[in-house]
């Protein structure tokens, strides 16, 4: 028999997961006194990485030594691993992961049982995480990737930042950046955090008889608050907003890229392998009836849109959405939201054949996510999904359907991993990086770093002069 720690030791999990599990049963064991006593000879049996049990206290970790074929990369907030693809495809090899959702644990088991996989962050501090990824305090690690969880900064909602639970985590994973020092690190987002706060004030409390906002409350307070510090840290930040059709993605989405060097130099922004109409000599945007050539005769999985909703899909063509049906059924699909603001075109939306994808969701059949296929009367299908987030077809998503469709919308799209891999490789390597100058990264002006802090700095110089005004 041995003790808690000694157990902890040879499974690489924490000495509180040992104590859960030998509390639920599922860990041979004796309690003497106040502590528990674990039969040594029963540990190398019980660990089962198979994909029907993947809960936190069922991974083993195997400490497979970090390879100097190729540079090494630890993900955290790994979802469904698109962004892990994409890097790996550029040539990095990815030993660590770490996911709470159990749906996305699967999924990472399905397709890579050997990677070692934890779950939430805040329960690791970082020699654990080296321990458990097989590094010791001297390894150097190449990469640290990761996409933390973005309501808190998305343009729907409160917009509470770093108030929210899902900020705070958001703030540990930059703390396990500053202690681990990679070389790069990638911080993935939306770009709500462009804008968020870092600090949210209720609106009640601004304008007239308060005081005013503070650098932290200001829009854009986030991501200052990270830019300062890892600065400190000695980290140089990059970023720009990309739309993933830039690089190939056959799908109109926009997400925040960070790069995080620990050189102190700036990181180039992506180079881009695709353009809206060929400009700079480069391919097209791709299209969704290119992407889903191949899956003619596939059998299609997917939900179906009520009965109420598909009279009018059965009207509209494809491109189209609830905009090209006559007035009188505008307002009748419509119901109250016809006299609501905003541009709704999220509605009754049919995707076109020759153009990509508008931004997969994590559901495509909810009244204001609609994703109908150009000509069949339903949603994308979880095939279609895995192809526009260009998914290989031999990596399994595992779960219910929902589970399935909420993993593949969340996901980052291979294209722009690969992107961000095929850049940091160059770094490493030392080989040029070709500067596209004038080209329009997403829709949006001033989302790089140069710009982005010219206005921020703008919004508080006006804060500072308010409140001279209000001392004097």
């Amino acid at each position: 028999m041995i003790s808690v720690e000694d157990a902890s030791k040879k499974l690489n999990i924490s000495p509180q997961q040992v104590r859960n599990l030998c509390r639920s049963g599922k860990l041979k064991s004796e309690k003497v006194g106040n502590t528990w006593v674990i039969e040594d000879s029963i540990l190398e049996y019980y660990f089962d990485t198979t994909c029907s049990g993947v809960a936190e206290d069922q991974v083993k970790y195997e400490k497979t030594p970090a390879s100097k074929e190729s540079p090494i990369a630890l993900s955290f907030f790994s979802g469904a691993m698109g962004l892990d693809i994409g890097i790996e495809k550029a040539g990095f090899r990815t030993i660590f992961a770490s996911e709470i959702n159990n749906a996305c644990r699967k999924t990472i088991l399905k397709n890579k049982p050997e990677i070692n996989l934890i779950g939430d962050i805040r329960d690791y501090t970082s020699h654990e995480i080296r321990n458990i990824s097989g590094l010791s305090e001297n390894d150097d690690i190449d990469l640290i990737i990761g996409g933390p969880p973005c309501q808190s900064f998305s343009t729907a909602g409160k917009r509470k930042g770093f108030e929210d639970e899902r900020g705070n985590v958001f703030l540990t994973y930059i703390d396990i950046i500053i202690a681990l020092r990679p070389k790069y690190a990638v911080i993935e987002n939306v770009r709500g955090l462009l804008s968020a706060p870092l600090k949210h004030r209720p609106h009640n409390y601004r304008g007239e008889g308060f005081e005013e906002l503070t650098e932290d409350e200001l829009p854009g307070g986030a991501l200052n608050h990270i830019i300062k510090k890892l600065k400190d840290s000695g980290y140089a930040t990059s970023f720009n907003l990309y739309n993933s059709a830039n690089f190939g993605t056959p799908q109109k989405r926009e997400r925040v890229i960070l790069i995080c060097s620990r050189d102190g130099k700036k990181a180039p922004y992506l180079e881009p392998t695709h353009s809206e109409n060929g400009n700079f000599n480069l391919p097209k945007w791709k299209t969704f009836r290119e992407t889903v050539s191949h899956l003619e005769n596939c059998q299609h999985d997917y939900i179906n849109f009520p009965d109420k909703r598909l009279q009018y899909y059965k009207l509209i063509t494809q491109g189209n959405n609830w905009r090209s049906l006559p007035i009188d059924l505008q307002k009748k699909a419509m119901g109250a939201s016809f006299f609501s603001g905003g541009g709704k075109t999220g509605f009754l939306r049919r995707l076109a054949w020759d153009e990509p994808s508008p931004t997969l969701l994590t559901h495509p059949a909810m009244p204001a996510t609609d994703l109908c296929h150009p000509e069949e009367n339903r949603p994308l299908s979880i095939q279609e999904y895995k192809a526009i987030q260009e998914f290989p077809d031999g990596w399994k998503i595992e779960g219910s359907i929902l589970e399935q469709y909420k993993q593949i919308g969340n996901a980052v799209p291979v294209g722009l991993g690969f992107a961000v891999g095929s850049l940091l490789m160059k770094l490493i390597k030392g080989v040029k990086i070709k500067n596209y100058i004038g080209f329009r990264f997403s829709r949006y002006l001033n989302t790089d770093e140069l710009n982005w802090k010219r206005d921020f700095d703008k919004q508080r110089k006006i804060e500072i002069q308010a409140q001279l005004e209000l001392q004097t």
